[in-house]
């Protein structure tokens, strides 16, 4: 297509020119020292059942050795996988047409999304995306659908018990929208569905006040040293004090930042502003439910996972990864009401001025970071 053909298509050009800044941000990324995410490939179930584990146990099982590149080739993996996923969720749900592409600009194109998941490239965060996405996927007339969200919940704990908050609410509510709110709640469903919620429920509380390592630091530092295939890189185990941190340290750290991370949050509230078509356009696809229960249900089920947000602000000061995520699990409930019975619902206007204008800032902003804005 000639540049003619762009300027006459500029949402085209929007998805190009997204492409070449995740390109952009994936150069400078991999100039970072992974420190977080490398030493979660090095941390396995040697010493006993400890948190943060199943990735690098999952490993262990193929490497004795871990090279630093494998962060990159392992979450580069994950960020492909779900990219791809994403693009079979949207073209099932809303289709390829040109009239789309906005809506696609404003979801997968967001600093939030995956630009921002190229910048975590090797945290947790993109695994409970991933797995949500599949369940957005996969069939959801049994009670299968319901079991595999519950592993997929324990798969993310065991990963990172902060998915309990993070990404877990978010696969409850689309289980309760594909699942429940599409074939009713009888005894068996609603007994299965308890079981779910106790069995996540119960590993969360185990990783959680459990999980700790009971061997000195200095041991398993040694231990972590032995797993490293260059053994002078001991700068990146400078974050094994996360095995031995609990929870009232966590919290502790993060009130005694929050003075600094409450600066961020015009900048966030400034980032959200930008997609407001795409706000616009899930309001009024909300609104449009056909049944007055369906819609009570997705109100309460954004405030719930919102209020998980909010508790995790107040535990973990990772804020501009937490606000990132929050986004993308409005980005896929969004998916989730779609399938829902409704009236149709205009898609983002691709002619408005106004909105190619947010399209244009939203393509252009690279991403929006892990601890403070960019």
């Amino acid at each position: 297509m000639d540049l003619r053909a762009f300027r006459e298509h500029p949402w085209r050009l929007m998805i190009a020119l997204n492409a070449a800044v995740a390109l952009g941000v994936l150069l400078h990324k991999i100039t970072l020292p992974p420190f977080v995410p490398y030493i979660h490939l090095l941390v396995d179930y040697h010493f006993g059942f400890i948190k943060r584990a199943l990735i690098g146990a999952t490993i262990s099982l193929f490497a004795a050795k871990v090279p630093v590149w494998l962060v990159f080739a392992l979450g580069g993996t994950a960020w492909l996988i779900a990219l791809g996923l994403f693009v079979a969720l949207f073209r099932r749900t809303f289709g390829f047409e040109d009239r789309q592409l906005p809506l696609f600009v404003f979801i997968a194109g967001s600093p939030f999304f995956f630009k921002n998941f190229m910048h975590t490239l090797g945290h947790f965060d993109i695994y409970g995306c991933a797995l949500a996405i599949v369940l957005l996927l996969i069939p959801a007339r049994s009670l299968l659908f319901v079991a595999a969200a519950a592993v997929a919940s324990m798969i993310l704990i065991l990963i990172h018990q902060i998915h309990f908050l993070m990404y877990v609410p978010t696969i409850a509510v689309i289980v309760v929208l594909r699942h429940y709110l599409v074939h009713g709640i009888h005894r068996r469903n609603a007994i299965a569905g308890f079981a779910a919620c106790a069995s996540v429920g119960l590993l969360f509380l185990v990783v959680q006040f459990y999980g700790s390592m009971a061997v000195p630091e200095a041991r398993f530092v040694d231990y972590l040293s032995g797993r490293m295939a260059d053994p002078s890189q001991t700068r990146l185990l400078s974050f094994s004090y996360i095995w031995y941190q609990g929870l009232a340290k966590e919290i502790h750290d993060t009130w005694a930042r929050m003075p600094s991370n409450l600066l961020g949050v015009p900048v966030y509230a400034l980032l959200i502003w930008l997609h407001i078509p795409l706000w616009r356009y899930f309001a009024a696809l909300i609104r449009a439910l056909s049944d007055e229960w369906h819609r009570r249900v997705v109100i309460a089920a954004i405030s719930a996972v919102s209020l998980g947000y909010l508790i995790m602000f107040a535990i973990v000061f990772d804020y501009s990864r937490w606000i990132s995520n929050w986004a993308v699990c409005m980005f896929l409930i969004l998916h989730a009401v779609k399938t829902l019975p409704g009236a149709d619902v205009a898609p983002v206007a691709a002619e408005d001025r106004r909105n190619q204008v947010f399209g244009w800032i939203v393509t252009l902003i690279p991403r929006v970071g892990i601890v403070r804005p960019f």
